[in-house]
This record gives C-alpha cells, structure tokens and sequence, in this order.
C-alpha cells in the first residue's frame, strides 16, 4: 500500500487542474495550498458521476485542508493509513483522479506494471494483516450478533480460519457477551510486523500483538477479560488473483471461551 500511497501523490500533482493552477508552479506545498487543493478536489468531485448517488451521502464531496497536509506530509503507517475513514479519503481522491474507486486505481497500476509485484505483495498483505486486526476489533463490538461477514474481503470463504471464528464467535455470542469499550477499556495494539516467507502465492507474516478486551454479560455481574501480548502468525495467500488471509496461528485463540468452560 505504501506505493500506492505514493503514487497517489504523484498523479494529484500531475492532474491538469492542479498543475494549471496556482499549485503547479509550487513546491513544496504549505498550509494555504492544501486550503486551495481541497477546495479544488471539492469543486470536481461535485461533478462527478460517481458522487451523484447514494455514495455520495456514504464519501462526501470534500477533503479538508488539514486530511490533505497530513496525506502529503506524514510518512506511511499501516495502522493509520487503514483506518476506515482514511480508505474513504483515498476513495475520494482517486474519484476526483478519474478512477471509480481506489481500487479500480489499484487496478489500473497492476496493469501497467507501475510498481514492483514482490514489493507490492509484501506491502498489500501486511496491509491485510492490519485490516484484519482493525475488523475483528469491530466484529467483536457486534456481540452478540456474530456478524461473520465482515471478514469477506479479508479471509477465505473456505479458509480454516473463518471457520474456528465462526465456532468461537457463535458460543460467546449464544451466551449473550458484549465488548466493554467505555472508556478504551478494551483496545488492541499491534506493535511490530514482519513478513518472513514469501512465495509467488503465499507470503507468511509475523506480528506482535496486544489485545486488551473485556467481555461483560449484561444484567448479571459476569465479566471475562483477554489480557495478552503475543506473536500470531498469518498465512496469507493468492487464490484467483486475490490476496486473502488463509490462516493463523495464535496461541491464545479461544481464551474467553476457555475461561468461561471453567466456570462451575
């Protein structure tokens, strides 16, 4: 993602509106060109047809100044740069660069071999590892609706790993759990991540993890908490050209579900 990243950047400055305007004649940019550079994203974005329906009302038509300076000025961060809100922003800036979506933009660099495969494949599937981690993080804030389907686009409809989430989520959420999040008390961290095996269809990542969620059942006192660091592995692999989390290894899988088996 980091090359996307930047080369997002480059076409922003090379788009003919940006380049005959003002902007073009200036670099580097400061905070009073990124006022101009949004309200020129904002001005084409009311034009275009992929904002004159529902997605609209879903993206917007704006970008602040201040989203802007930080996406020009501020180094890739996988965590940061994953955010939902942020991915919107992309979608948004590549609509405003003719593209339908910043996928179809992905699209488009693959095809014309913009960028390096390996060093793609590396940077899409730590991507997906932060995905994944920013996902169930919201899948658990569903409970006790095992919403499953928010990992479609993560994992494997047929993967190994779907299915242990399906078996855990569906007795934590027949036994009526919900994440407590009042004031961060449940939160995540992940603070290192490493790809250490790659092949032309899978590529295998390391990661550190903290998670830090308590599990309360409501109206009854109940209370079970995760409190642990620890390395998971991710088995990520390409199937039909798409990357997507196979499996995972994490040695404390199901530790709500144990601790509630413990329970007379």
């Amino acid at each position: 993602m980091k090359s996307i990243y930047n080369l997002i950047k480059a076409e922003i400055r090379e788009h003919s509106v940006v380049k005959n305007s003002i902007l073009g004649n200036i670099n580097p940019w400061k905070r009073s060109h990124y006022i101009i550079l949004s309200e020129i994203i904002k001005d084409e974005l009311s034009k275009k047809e992929e904002l004159q329906n529902e997605r609209k009302f879903e993206l917007g038509t704006s970008i602040s100044h201040i989203t802007l300076q930080r996406f020009f000025e501020n180094d890739y961060d996988y965590k940061t740069h994953n955010d939902l809100r942020f991915l919107k922003t992309l979608d948004k800036i590549c609509i405003f660069l003719g593209f339908k979506s910043l996928n179809a933009f992905v699209t488009k660099i693959k095809d014309e071999d913009l960028y390096s495969e390996s060093v793609f494949a590396k940077e899409f599937t730590t991507d997906i590892v932060y995905k994944y981690c920013q996902t169930n993080f919201e899948f658990f804030k569903f409970f006790p609706v095992s919403k499953i389907e928010v990992f479609d686009e993560l994992i494997f409809p047929e993967a190994p790993f779907i299915e242990r989430i399906r078996n855990y989520s569906s007795e934590l959420c027949d036994r009526n759990l919900k994440l407590y999040t009042k004031n961060n008390r449940s939160n995540f961290e992940i603070f290192d991540l490493d790809v250490i095996s790659e092949e032309s269809d899978k590529i295998v990542v390391k990661t550190q993890e903290f998670w830090n969620l308590v599990f309360t059942v409501e109206n009854s006192g109940e209370e079970y908490l995760v409190n642990e660091l620890n390395t998971q592995i991710y088995f990520i692999k390409k199937i039909n050209n798409a990357w997507k989390i196979w499996d995972n290894y994490n040695p404390n899988s199901g530790l709500v579900n144990n601790e509630i088996a413990k329970k007379p």
